[in-house]
């Protein structure tokens, strides 16, 4: 099995404050995080990961979270520097950091743009105050316009804005007026997700009593999907919108192809291929364990092998966001199976009408296996 494309995750776990929504590792500490100490711990941990993909080139860095901008310019230049000593990265990477709209949380774009970082990805989630409110958001919709004239200012023709619908109290034309609203500031790239209610999260356990239904937010997802086409935004994922192909995310691309990906960071997940197959690895959750492990110098990480069956259900599970669909071949070079180990649960599907065969070996979701792509996906389980 070919060594697919590497890419590198790195998790910065604080947040000023949680978001009732959130599901992510994220932990409050407004802008008191023990950083220098972390700092610490994640060039410890990228010493390991070095050593697990030894002569492999990263094709893109992702700095998520949390709010990684809560790390200033110089932190930031010293993790990059950390990533590049101990990598080599092909031309052009794609380096992204998420980061939030406001003062505390994203002070600096021209900063981490000399800091090494090629690409932000602002957490918008909407240009309605009310609404905002209600997520939990502490950034204002002045603060979102701000982030983004800022971000163009410092050099970043790159930039994404991540936007919700499906909000409580949310109807089709407030979803609507979001999206005309990010559109107007010119992003490259706009990622538009449904509200899900996940658990662990305070929405889930106190479930907002004004969301709008099944119907509804699935009016507002295929009115959304035309109005954005009509921006000039072309869909190439379940959520993910461009303005033109080389501004797909590289980073989420080579998730959604099942490619591989390093995890450095609290709660960081890592996908690697060996000879000896494909596993899959975490890091320890909790930011003082994580911190105390490197320090102690107790660092097990535990790969869990893949199965054939759960390579076919993760494959599937993440190709099948992908708009435009996969090939066989790469199904073949990714999992190390035959088509043939596939194609049975392929024509299963294909009969229910959820999944399409466009040319020969090509296969995507039809227009019904999108709108239930978690049943489309189940088809493929162990």
């Amino acid at each position: 099995m070919q060594a697919p494309p590497l890419a590198l995750y790195m998790h910065l776990p604080w947040c000023v404050r949680k978001c009732p929504y959130c599901d992510f590792n994220s932990h409050t500490a407004g802008t008191d995080a023990p950083r220098a100490r972390y700092i610490k711990a994640l060039i410890a941990d990228l010493d390991i990961e070095a050593g697990r993909a030894p002569n492999r080139p990263l094709v893109s860095v992702f700095l998520g979270g949390g709010t990684p901008s809560l790390f200033p310019p110089a932190d930031i230049a010293v993790l990059i520097a950390a990533i590049r000593q101990r990598f080599e990265l092909i031309e052009n990477a794609e380096i992204t950091m998420e980061a939030n709209p406001g003062t505390v949380e994203c002070g600096d774009p021209a900063g981490y743009r000399r800091a090494g970082i090629n690409r932000l990805s602002i957490g918008a989630q909407s240009f309605n105050a009310q609404l905002l409110s209600k997520l939990g958001r502490i950034h204002s919709v002045a603060d979102i316009t701000r982030a983004a004239e800022e971000a163009r200012a410092a050099g970043f023709s790159n930039f994404n804005l991540d936007v919700m619908y499906g909000l409580p109290g949310q109807d089709l034309a407030a979803a609507l007026d979001d999206l005309r609203a990010a559109a107007a500031l010119q992003p490259a790239h706009i990622s538009w997700y449904q509200l899900t209610l996940e658990p662990n999260t305070v929405f889930h356990s106190r479930p907002p009593d004004d969301l709008p239904d099944n119907d509804k937010s699935f009016d507002i997802q295929t009115a959304g999907q035309a109005l954005l086409a009509t921006l000039g935004y072309a869909q190439y994922e379940i959520s993910a919108y461009a303005r033109g192909s080389e501004f797909r995310s590289r980073h989420n691309l080579n998730y959604w192809s099942f490619g591989d990906y390093l995890a450095v960071g609290a709660g960081a997940h890592g996908k690697i291929s060996t000879e000896q197959g494909i596993g899959r690895y975490v890091k320890p959750a909790n930011p003082l364990q994580y911190m105390q492990t490197f320090e102690a110098g107790t660092v097990e990480t535990e790969v869990t092998m893949l199965n054939e069956p759960e390579r076919i259900f993760e494959f599937m599970l993440n190709a099948l966001r992908l708009t435009d669909g996969f090939a066989q071949d790469l199904f073949q070079a990714r999992t190390g199976l035959s088509a043939e180990s596939l194609l049975g649960k392929l024509l299963s599907s294909q009969e229910k009408g959820l999944i399409e065969e466009v040319s020969g070996g090509f296969w995507r979701a039809t227009e019904l296996g999108q709108r239930f792509l978690n049943d489309l996906q189940s088809e493929f389980l162990p």
